[in-house]
């Protein structure tokens, strides 16, 4: 599998991880803090909504510098992971705009050095 599809999916998958583990955070904190009956889901999910929240944020770097994100396309990619499931939408969004495209785009210098 190349470089570049292995990223998109992992970015997809990332990206919708993420926004799960801020819905098992933010469930763990109504219990610890509203509730007040047991701190176990944030220690269970804070770990591992910040391990996804960086998973998610090298991956953003990394299609940025492979797909050759403008400047205000990595930056919303990264501010969406600090508002919840706002990944998701950053996701879909990009997805349908070709951004998360998993295939060479077809640009005139590739046509060129194709000779055609």
């Amino acid at each position: 599998m190349p470089l570049k599809t292995a990223v998109v999916r992992a970015f997809r998958i990332l990206a919708i991880a993420e926004a799960c583990s801020w819905a098992a955070l933010l469930v763990g904190m109504y219990f610890k803090w509203i509730a007040k009956t047991s701190e176990l889901g944030v220690e269970i999910a804070g770990p591992v909504h910040g391990a996804l929240f960086v998973g998610y944020g090298v991956a953003a770097l990394a299609l940025w510098r492979i797909q050759r994100w403008s400047f205000p396309v990595a930056l919303f990619a990264g501010l969406s992971a600090v508002f919840p499931f706002a990944t998701v939408a950053f996701e879909r969004w990009a997805g349908k705009r070709g951004l998360l495209s998993e295939h060479e785009a077809v640009t005139e210098d590739s046509l060129e050095t194709a000779g055609v």
